[in-house]
């Protein structure tokens, strides 16, 4: 009996020991857990700037966050993400970080996407007054600040000073996405518009246009006049082909959009008594292009201008369904206009 008591106080003590033994392993798990947690330097608070690109994965951000010394392991940062479900809402973008921050803060700035940086989207056919107004709505700059920034003149070939242009930039702050710092002046914000033109211009058209008897200005004043007349993308090439065709007779361009700029403001409907203002924008007054650009033309407005569908049309008349009706002569426009407007 005493034997059988002896094997059975061990057994009891093996069982405890066991669970000491699991016990300890529990903690001291869970402790080696929390300091992945922690920050890796609370007292550097040096600011480190971090870009996540689109599409990033739980796995690359991780791994971006573990090159920059942000964290101190990558599984951990996937399992946290993974526990919390926060692994699908890992937002890409720039952002501020520092050493000082744990695990589950800088988890929490990218979550919410708390960025350095700010999408905008210019659409094509802007005017340089329609973006300042896009910006100020944003909050992104005052209505003083982005007038600044528009009246200093820029270091790029392709603008043009003092010929009395109603806006220099005009035409050439490029539509496009952008992603801009919170705290970039209007000033900066025009610089990288400029600079984006520039570079698709070089790119993809500059080349082409070497080839042809026009310059950039004159391109480009071409394609935002495409730009603003158009609505049906296949009628790009058509509707430069007239432009094209008007400026071969030096017959005056007659285009809406061109009197509605020199108006400087919006109507549905261009009146008799409009077409009578006096400005080198008229192209009911004047036969030839208006002075400059009336909108920010995008790439295919761009294309167009420099590839005109060629063809006997000299009139287009809107339809009223976004699309226009060509014709080749007075007597036939005359008729599309009692058709579709009259």
């Amino acid at each position: 009996m005493r034997i059988i008591e002896l094997k059975s106080g061990k057994t009891k003590l093996a069982f405890l020991l066991a669970i000491v033994f699991l016990v300890g392993l529990v903690f001291m798990g869970n402790k080696l857990i929390s300091a992945q947690y922690k920050p890796v330097d609370t007292k550097d608070k040096t600011v480190k700037r971090v870009v996540i690109p689109e599409q990033s994965s739980a796995r690359q951000i991780a791994k971006i966050l573990m090159e920059n010394d942000l964290i101190h392991n990558e599984k951990a940062f996937l399992k946290y993400c993974r526990r919390h479900g926060y692994d699908s809402n890992l937002k890409a973008g720039h952002y501020q970080l520092n050493r000082s921050l744990s695990l589950q803060e800088i988890t929490r700035i990218i979550t919410e996407g708390q960025t350095l940086a700010f999408t905008l989207t210019v659409p094509e056919g802007y005017t340089v007054g329609q973006i300042g107004d896009l910006l100020v709505n944003k909050g992104i700059c005052t209505i003083e600040e982005w007038n600044e920034a528009i009246s200093l003149e820029y270091d790029f070939d392709f603008l043009q000073y003092g010929k009395n242009l109603k806006q220099p930039l005009e035409g050439f702050l490029f539509p496009d996405t952008y992603r801009i710092e919170k705290k970039a002046s209007a000033e900066v914000i025009v610089k990288t518009m400029l600079r984006n033109f520039d570079l698709v211009w070089q790119e993809n058209f500059a080349k082409q246009a070497n080839k042809t008897d026009k310059d950039i200005y004159e391109i480009i004043t071409i394609a935002a006049m495409i730009e603003k007349e158009t609505v049906v993308a296949e009628e790009r090439s058509t509707i430069a082909g007239v432009i094209d065709n008007r400026l071969k007779i030096n017959m005056p361009l007659q285009i809406d959009a061109t009197v509605l700029y020199a108006l400087g403001k919006h109507k549905e409907k261009v009146y008799e008594i409009d077409l009578l203002i006096d400005s080198p924008y008229n192209t009911y007054k004047y036969n030839s292009l208006p002075l400059g650009p009336i909108a920010s033309p995008g790439k295919a407005a761009i294309d167009a201008a420099l590839n005109p569908e060629e063809h006997d049309f000299l009139y287009y008349v809107a339809k009223g369904d976004g699309s226009h009706h060509f014709s080749h002569n007075y007597d036939e426009h005359l008729r599309a206009k009692a058709k579709y407007i009259d």
